[in-house]
């Protein structure tokens, strides 16, 4: 058998660059490339590996480990799961970093392969640097905090076991239904040790996302519960947009008269204009999607975890009766709450099941309240449009930009404020032009994620919706936009401080406390200025001082030829509204009349709630 002798560095990085996928009918990287930060633990071996490949495997260097990796999330999002970005760090901190953005990448069911650093395999020289030291179990470092938060896990402490896990973290990362994040953990010396591996290893191959295909059975039992629906309601979820189902679940809902909301996940399968579309559901959503599903008999939830975001805490849905339909990949997403569930590819799914319903229609009626809804829905929004206060609401904003976008917008978000208003508010021109990420509700995400969105669609404006407290948060990747040429046009929306937080606060009976920036403990209050921050990063920026002043300002940002940050001030206490009951903890006991109050009704709220049996 014919060998190559490399180290272990060079090992993975030649077969990294060795894998292909296609998409649109031509070949290429499944890895396009990494993102990386070096320090010890990975600037010798792998770095020096990296660089070999420069021209062939990019290295984009972020600056910060977590937005780097978020930067690497939002890719995978964009390109729909078909092509995985790598991001590394050193051994200790930059490690840690990580975790976050593997938790996002988990909770939104995204592939990312993480390597990171480690310590000695050998064990001499221990501690080392940065070296974390269990006393009880001296195999745990820094690495093993990305267990709870990966889909696989492995440290390599044999060059050889390369050879076993590089294809099984692949297969995770490529598998419909286990989908996330891959980590690997090299230590430093194993790094550089060399071994004889086969050529074939290192050999060309394409690969695919596989559409498994449902039982038989599953989808007549679905069938049949479809069958019986006289206010059927589609759920459309992220998994619709990760198997390319839109088209298909279109044609199925204006077949058979049912309506369609979405998740945040699944936001923008559909434009705003599709006959079936009711909306943006639950907790965020608004008010038409929520009005039609209280009423709904059928709930079929496609390729979505059905969180409480999305089921306003199971207390949405008022038929007692209510049936769930479930089409998922993932076991652990299909079986929830009692459902009839197919587990298999949505597409795949849908066409079968449509087939199965034979000429099953729900009643005309019951599409058209949902079409009545949405449009007293959009006549709200066009009336935010047009309204004029000081400072605007996020919805005045949103509202103005809408109408002066073009179609193919690239529109993200994440945290905070924003992604209710824009869920709720942001009406997609045309499909495939929205992320939120509002699985883990990562703040930070927007400005990292940004970045990653403009590699995977380089063509496209991507525009970035941040608040003042997520870009205090994490804002040095405005820079990385601006230094590797990936353009970003970024809206500040400044309401001092995190104010929905306070909403929340305040709606369950807590005084205004620690969330808005005047009720913060604090010596002086000094307003940040946004506009020369963004601009000391090498970005063009504008404060932009009223509603009339978005359009040409939204013009130069779109003229611009890198990163261009327009910065507004908020109103702290104007909301979209239409969203549903959310269930947190209110106390049972204390001394605020407004407190008591909100447990009470936190009370007779929950009995709405559907049992998860």
């Amino acid at each position: 058998m014919e060998t190559i002798r490399l180290t272990m560095a060079q090992a993975l990085v030649r077969w990294l660059t060795a894998q292909k996928t296609e998409i649109d009918g031509q070949v290429v990287p499944l890895f396009p490339g990494a993102f990386g930060i070096f320090g010890h633990g990975n600037v010798t071996a792998l770095a020096e590996a990296l660089a070999e490949v420069k021209d062939e495997f990019p290295t984009w260097r972020g600056h910060n480990e977590q937005s780097m990796a978020l930067s690497a999330v939002a890719y995978a999002k964009a390109k729909r799961r078909k092509q995985i970005m790598v991001a590394t760090s050193s051994i200790g901190p930059g490690c840690t970093n990580m975790v976050t953005a593997a938790g996002v990448a988990i909770t939104n069911r995204l592939p990312l392969l993480l390597i990171s650093g480690d310590t000695f395999a050998h064990r001499i020289v221990d501690p080392v640097l940065q070296q974390v030291e269990q006393f009880g179990d001296p195999t745990i470092t820094a690495a093993d905090t990305f267990k709870p938060v990966t889909r696989f896990w492995d440290r390599i402490v044999k060059p050889e076991q390369l050879l076993k896990s590089l294809p099984q973290a692949l297969a995770v990362m490529l598998d419909p239904a286990e989908c996330g994040p891959a980590f690997l953990a090299l230590p430093q010396d194993v790094q550089a040790e060399a071994y004889d591996y086969p050529a074939m290893f290192f050999e060309p191959q394409v690969h695919f996302i596989r559409r498994p295909q449902a039982d038989p059975r599953e989808i007549s039992n679905a069938a049949a519960v479809i069958n019986a629906a006289k206010k059927p309601l589609i759920i459309s979820g992220g998994g619709v947009l990760y198997s390319e189902a839109a088209p298909t679940l279109g044609d199925f809902a204006a077949k058979r008269n049912i309506p369609i909301v979405e998740t945040f996940a699944g936001k923008a399968a559909f434009s705003d204009s599709h006959p079936n579309y009711a909306g943006s559901l639950g907790i965020a959503g608004d008010a038409c999607s929520n009005a039609v599903a209280e009423d709904a008999d059928v709930v079929i939830a496609v390729g979505t975890k059905l969180q409480d975001f999305t089921t306003g805490s199971w207390a949405l849905f008022k038929d007692p009766n209510l049936k769930i339909v479930t089409i998922n990949t993932a076991r652990w997403d299909a079986t929830k709450q009692h459902a009839t569930s197919v587990m298999a590819d949505a597409r795949v799914s849908l066409e079968q099941i449509d087939s199965a319903l034979g000429d099953y229609a729900a009643p005309a009626d019951w599409l058209g309240r949902a079409q009545n809804e949405k449009q007293a829905w959009n006549a709200h929004l066009d009336e935010c449009g047009q309204a004029v206060s000081s400072p605007p609401a996020y919805n005045q904003v949103i509202q103005r930009v809408h109408q002066v976008c073009d179609d193919s917008d690239y529109i993200l978000s994440a945290a905070g404020g924003l992604p209710g208003e824009l869920f709720a508010g942001w009406r997609a021109k045309d499909p495939n032009t929205f992320d939120c990420e509002f699985g883990y509700s990562c703040m930070g995400y927007e400005i990292g994620g940004a970045v990653g969105a403009k590699m995977a669609l380089p063509d496209r404006d991507v525009v970035s919706w941040v608040g003042d407290g997520s870009y205090l948060m994490m804002n040095s990747d405005i820079y990385a936009s601006v230094l590797t040429g990936h353009k970003v046009i970024f809206i500040v929306c400044d309401n001092e401080g995190f104010a929905v937080i306070n909403r929340l606060q305040v709606a369950q009976g807590g005084e205004e406390f620690n969330n808005l920036l005047r009720t913060t403990k604090h010596t002086n209050l000094e307003k940040m200025d946004f506009v020369a921050h963004a601009a000391a990063m090498g970005a063009n920026t504008e404060k932009v001082e009223s509603l009339d002043d978005i359009p040409a300002a939204y013009a130069r940002a779109k003229a611009s030829d890198k990163t261009y940050v327009m910065v507004i001030d908020v109103a702290q206490y104007d909301w979209v509204g239409g969203g549903t009951w959310w269930e947190v903890g209110v106390p049972e006991v204390s001394n605020r009349a407004e407190v008591r109050a909100a447990r009470a009704s936190y009370e007779a709220e929950s009995k709405h709630q559907r049992p998860g049996v």
